[in-house]
């Protein structure tokens, strides 16, 4: 994915239960909606579904040159491309949101993920065996804000603990915020609850890494 990625550290696998609940929030809040397996989720979350206003003006997607859809000659068609972005962005923000661990899927990134991390397992007082990532298709502030909610909106459902790099310069802002477990790996990792990343999201210094 193109955009910032948050991680949710879990002390134990998900029940059926919680995994029906991970589920129908996921499509709850999605305009399209798809389950690659049990609690992988290829899904697009409009920002306003969790109380954010995307502010860019409605007509934004401006659609394709008409001299290259015509018979033109090379000038006309290179003129065309001016300040042109063929990679035109989904509105609805597009999001992959997957459990992974023993016996779900994506071990290998699981074990990778979370090798020597003996730090952040001080922090929060577990071993994780499972996570969830959230990753964002789309790298523009509205996903910075969208990923941190989402990530918060699932933790409602499933618990945990949100796991988020920091960017040079953030380690004493974040340590201020409220829900914040601690700050690990020389000052590049938070560690804190739902609360923390909605605190994060609202303050001015917010900006995830990507």
């Amino acid at each position: 994915m193109s955009g910032p990625t948050l991680v949710i550290e879990l002390a134990e696998p998900l029940s059926p239960a919680a995994l029906r609940e991970f589920r129908a929030l996921m499509v709850g809040l999605s305009s399209h909606f798809d389950e690659k397996r049990p609690g992988f989720f290829d899904v697009n979350v409009p920002a306003e579904r969790l109380g954010v206003e995307d502010r860019r003006e409605k007509d934004w997607r401006k659609p394709f040159p008409l001299p290259l859809v015509g018979n033109t000659s090379a000038d006309e068609e290179l003129t065309a491309l001016v300040g042109f972005n063929p990679q035109r962005e989904d509105w609805h923000r597009p999001f992959l949101v997957y459990l992974m661990g023993p016996g779900v899927g994506d071990e290998s990134t699981f074990e990778a993920e979370h090798a020597d991390e003996s730090v952040v397992e001080a922090i929060l007082g577990f071993s994780p065996t499972h996570a969830v990532n959230v990753s964002a298709g789309c790298n523009r502030e509205i996903d910075h804000v969208t990923t941190a909610l989402l990530t918060a909106a699932v933790m409602d459902v499933i618990g945990g603990v949100a796991n988020v790099e920091l960017l040079d310069g953030q380690a004493s802002v974040v340590a201020g915020l409220p829900g914040v477990s601690g700050i690990a790996g020389d000052d590049w990792m938070a560690l804190g609850s739902a609360e923390f990343l909605r605190a994060w999201v609202g303050h001015p210094a917010f900006r995830l890494v990507k």
